[in-house]
This record gives structure tokens, C-alpha cells and sequence, in this order.
């Protein structure tokens, strides 16, 4: 993890006592440090329940032990046992994860728990004067001595813990959220988002709770597609897929399974070297052909949109049109055979029925929240062209506002539900005052991206013609990026009304499993991501069948 600024407690620590007559006048005194000296032998077990302490001085006395229960001190910040008789630590102090210093020079210590290596926020560490194995004082006296023991000690724990394995996470709840329309013809699809981690993002610098062989691609791949083909959704939509990744590994292993897909690099791809083209990570989105064919594969790149429709927005140039994500989008055909199954009727005569998928990966930073907001706008107006062209050109029929062809939009946004980008969405518009767009001059360069066009006039607001709803509504996951130092849905499968319900979605990750477990982030040797996959049943209702007579077709009622 980035090493954020950590100041160590004064040396020089003052005591003061407070009066009788300052307690009789109510006065209240906080201290979150605290120093026990005088040849101590053993801890009174009240120390434990002083859980707000942030630094606790217990060195220069005669300590032999430190409890398991020290654990349960886990705002501590710092930590000092030195000058004192221990002979071995409790597997428990590696779960202090706050720890940024401790200290344990001259004691008795012969070897360390490995779970020591748990400690990945631990910036000083004093282990001198103490009888370790040379193998360990080897590591701790090189350069960056610290990092490198604890990098060995966690990477070897899990060596340690074959004999008390941590267990697998239990399968996931499926929530029903409602039962099929039985009134009318409809089909079912499930469909999965899942960003799964790309290679060159899975450091120990961002995940220093996760061990090295736990990061590694060829470890991380194995769980990641036994994800994937466990949900076996109809429709897949994948972030941060590795451009190599995609054509030698999720390409070849999902059209085994009967699945055919589409991928995009991030814009940076087209200026680099062949080399290092490979790396760049994009979206990709896989269907099974035995239930779609694809009609047409779009990509969409936010800074190319940027650069033309900047109108002479600074912001637009120097904040979005820098930042290269991109969106894709399938444009899919149901397969007949598909539709006849799911309605039980012959459906000769009916329109070909047609569903956009849509998958977007919007730029990470939490400072460019206006940034995010004018990628979604972007996304969403290239879709209704997207939309629009093809119902042109396939002679679809609409009813009012309404599209002829149903949108899924999967998608990391990061971006939190209270924000802009998920009002935009599910709302069907957001003020061009948005606190999110942070008072930056966007106004004119977003009138394009308005669902009528330039020339709409909407009350200064940013509006779209989608009618969308988040299949996880109302807190229903808790969280879909789990790591240390975050913990936020950011992201989500929507779908629009009124073609197509949604029937039940795959609930979250059980939280008992993660607190039992001490999972304090993910990725983790059981969880091959930062992120949790959403999956969702959904239903597409279908127009209703042209009735016969005598072989010939009525119009039918629309």
C-alpha cells in the first residue's frame, strides 16, 4: 500500500494528573496512549478492553508472554515490547493491521509467527538483541529490510497454515426479486460483470495484505474463470481484461464453452509498441451463440468524444480527453430458436429482437468525479446513436419514447450509488450545476451529449431517453470492491424498462465468513479479485405474436 505520512509518539511523554477539584468539576480526560513500567510480569486482562488506545509503551519490564488477547487492541498504531523476557508472540498480533511500528528488540525471540507478514501498513519494525534464525536477521539487515521480511513471512504463511486451513468461502445466496411475466411471451438471460483484476494492477504496493503467490496471474486465473463458468450467464461482461489475456486465455477457454466475444483495448494501446500493446488492459463482453448472434460490435473512446466535442472547455481538454477509457457495446439478435423455446409458440412473423449490451470501464480517481459523469454522458449518447442507427436501418417499429431495442449497460463506474453517474442513470438526467462536475465550465460541451440533441433546451439539466434500473437496487450488496483501505458498490448491471425484469440477482458474499476469516481486503488466496462479480436473471418481454388467418399475417397490435 501507498505509505501514508505516520508520525511516532513523542519520546518525551508528559504526564499530568488531574485534580480532585477538576474531576468534581466534571472535567473529562482522553488519553490515547499508555506507558506500564516497573518490572511487570504479567498484563491485568481490563488492559484489553482499552480499545481506543492508539500507543501502548510496555517495554523495560519482565514480560515473558503477550497474550492473544493484545489483538483485540486494534486501533493501535504503535507498539513497544522491547527490554523484555518474550519468548515467542501470538499468531493474533499479525491480525493488528493498523500497527506502524513495533518494536521488540532485545527479548528472547527465537523465531516469529508468520502471520507477522499480515502487517502490511508496519513501516518500523525492532527486532535487534533477539536469538532469530540467521535466515530472518539476514533479511531484516538488507536495504528495505522491513518490507522484505514481512514480503517473506506472508508469502510463507500460507505453508504454515495447511494445518489449520482457512476455509473456502460459502457459495453466494441467490435473491428472487420477483416471478416471470406469465401474461406474456417473454424470454430469460442471466447476465455477469465482473472486473476481474488485471495483471499489471495486482502489486504488492496496492494489495501489501495479499501474498505475492496470491497475486500472481497464473495463480489468480484458475478461480477467476471457475467464476466465470460457475455463474455460466448467457451474457458476460469483463473489466480490466489484459489484451494478451483476452486472445490466449478468456477467448479460447469461454468459446470452448460455447461463448463468442468482443474486446477493446484502452485508447493508450494504439500508441505503443507491439510489446507492450499486450498489457493494456480494456472491456470485453462474451455471449453464448446458441442464444445470441452478434449484429454489430461498436467501441467507444471517451477521449476521442472529448476532443470533439470539446466547444472550448478547458476542463473537457485537460481533464477528460486525457484519460483513456473506453466503453464497448454488442448489438445482439435472439435466436429464434431461443424465443420459440422460452414462449412455446411458433413466433413466424414477429420483428427480429434485438438487445444491446453495453460494458464500460470509467476512470478510478475519486478527485475526477466530474470526469466520470461526462464518460457516462458520453457512453450513454453513443448508445442511443447506436440505438438509433440500427433501428433505422433495421425498420424496427417504436411506440412513443420508448426504444425498440432493449439496453443492458453493465459497468464499473466508480462510482458510488449517491453519486452524479448513478443519478445520471437511473434518474434519467442530472443538473449541469452537479456538485460532481465541481464547478468546472462543462456546460456547453455537454449540451451534445443531451438525449434530444444540441438544439433541446432542459432546464440546464443533462438528460438521457433510457429508462433504467440498477438490477442490485437498495443496498442489496453491501460492497462490489472489497480491499483495505475501501469498501463501496461501484459496480452495477442496469437494464432498461419496460422491455425487460429483472428476476433475481446473486447476493452478496457472507460478511461472518470475512470477519471469522480476518480478511481485511481482497484480493486474497480464496477471493481472486479486489472486486465481487454480480450476476442477474433477467426477463425480455417480447411484442406480442402476429395472429394468422389462413396462413396470412395480421398486423398486429402494437
Amino acid at each position: 500500500m501507498p505509505k501514508e505520512k505516520y508520525d511516532p509518539p513523542d519520546p518525551r511523554r508528559m504526564y499530568t494528573i488531574m485534580s480532585s477539584e477538576e474531576a468534581a468539576n466534571g472535567k473529562k480526560s482522553y488519553w490515547a496512549e499508555l506507558e506500564i513500567s516497573g518490572r511487570v510480569r504479567s498484563l491485568s486482562t481490563a488492559l484489553w478492553s482499552l480499545t481506543h488506545l492508539t500507543a501502548l509503551h510496555l517495554s523495560d519490564n519482565s514480560l515473558s508472554r503477550i497474550p492473544p488477547d493484545i489483538a483485540k487492541l486494534h486501533n493501535l498504531v504503535y507498539l513497544d515490547l522491547s527490554s523484555n523476557k518474550i519468548r515467542s508472540l501470538p499468531a493474533e498480533l499479525g491480525n493488528m493491521v493498523s500497527l506502524r511500528e513495533l518494536l521488540l528488540n532485545n527479548n528472547q525471540l527465537r523465531v516469529l509467527p508468520f502471520e507477522l507478514g499480515k502487517l502490511f501498513q508496519l513501516q518500523t519494525l525492532g527486532l535487534k538483541g533477539n536469538p532469530l534464525a540467521q535466515e530472518i536477521m539476514s533479511l531484516y539487515q538488507e536495504p528495505d529490510g522491513t518490507r522484505r521480511l514481512l514480503s517473506y513471512l506472508l508469502d510463507n504463511l500460507a505453508g504454515a497454515i495447511k494445518r489449520i486451513p482457512t476455509e473456502q468461502p460459502p457459495a453466494r445466496s441467490w435473491i428472487s426479486l420477483q416471478e416471470p411475466d406469465r401474461a406474456h411471451p417473454a424470454t430469460l438471460f442471466s447476465v455477469m460483470c465482473y472486473n476481474v483484476l488485471c495483471d499489471k494492477y495486482a502489486t504488492r504496493q496496492l494489495y501489501g495484505y495479499c501474498p505475492t503467490w496470491a497475486l500472481n496471474w497464473e495463480y489468480r486465473k484458475k478461480s477467476i474463470i471457475q467464476e466465470i463458468m460457475g455463474c455460466n450467464a448467457d451474457i458476460i461482461s469483463l473489466q480490466e481484461v489484459e489484451t494478451e489475456q483476452y486472445y490466449s486465455f478468456f477467448l479460447p477457454e469461454l468459446k470452448e464453452q460455447g461463448y463468442d466475444g468482443f474486446f477493446s483495448p484502452k485508447s493508450r494501446a494504439r500508441t505503443m509498441s507491439e510489446s507492450d500493446r499486450k498489457h493494456v488492459d480494456g472491456c470485453a463482453i462474451f455471449f453464448k451463440t446458441e442464444k445470441f448472434s452478434a449484429v454489430q460490435k461498436h467501441t467507444v473512446e471517451f477521449n476521442q468524444l472529448a476532443m470533439a466535442n470539446s466547444e472550448g472547455s478547458e476542463a473537457m481538454l485537460n481533464r477528460v480527453m486525457t484519460k483513456d477509457n473506453i466503453g464497448v457495446a454488442v448489438l445482439l439478435e435472439v435466436r429464434k430458436e431461443m424465443l420459440e423455446i422460452s414462449s412455446g409458440k411458433s413466433l413466424h412473423g414477429l420483428d427480429k429482437q434485438l438487445l444491446l449490451v453495453a460494458n464500460a470501464h470509467m476512470h478510478w480517481d475519486p478527485e475526477y468525479s466530474d470526469v466520470k459523469l461526462v464518460q457516462t454522458m458520453m457512453f450513454l449518447s453513443e448508445v442511443k446513436n447506436i440505438v438509433d442507427k440500427a433501428t433505422r436501418s433495421f425498420k424496427l417499429s417504436t411506440s412513443g419514447e420508448t426504444s425498440a431495442i432493449p439496453l443492458v449497460l453493465c459497468a464499473d463506474l466508480n462510482s458510488l450509488p449517491d453519486s452524479g453517474v448513478v443519478e445520471y442513470l437511473s434518474t434519467g438526467g442530472v443538473d449541469c450545476t452537479h456538485k460532481d462536475f465541481k464547478e468546472l465550465r462543462y456546460s456547453d460541451s455537454l449540451t451534445k451529449f443531451n438525449c434530444n440533441g444540441k438544439s433541446s433546451t432542459s432546464n440546464g439539466r443533462i438528460t438521457h431517453g433510457f429508462k433504467l434500473k440498477s438490477a442490485y437496487e437498495n443496498g442489496l450488496m453491501p460492497y462490489t470492491n472489497y480491499t483495505f483501505d475501501f469498501k463501496g458498490v461501484i459496480d452495477y448491471i442496469f437494464y432498461s424498462k419496460p422491455h425487460l425484469n429483472v428476476l433475481g440477482i446473486l447476493g452478496p458474499l457472507d460478511p461472518h465468513w470475512l470477519v471469522e476469516n480476518n480478511v481485511s481486503g481482497c484480493p486474497h488466496p480464496h477471493i481472486p479479485s479486489d472486486h465481487f462479480s454480480l450476476y442477474a436473471q433477467l426477463e425480455l418481454l417480447l411484442p406480442s405474436v402476429p395472429s394468422q388467418v389462413n396462413g396470412l399475417h395480421l398486423p398486429a397490435r402494437r
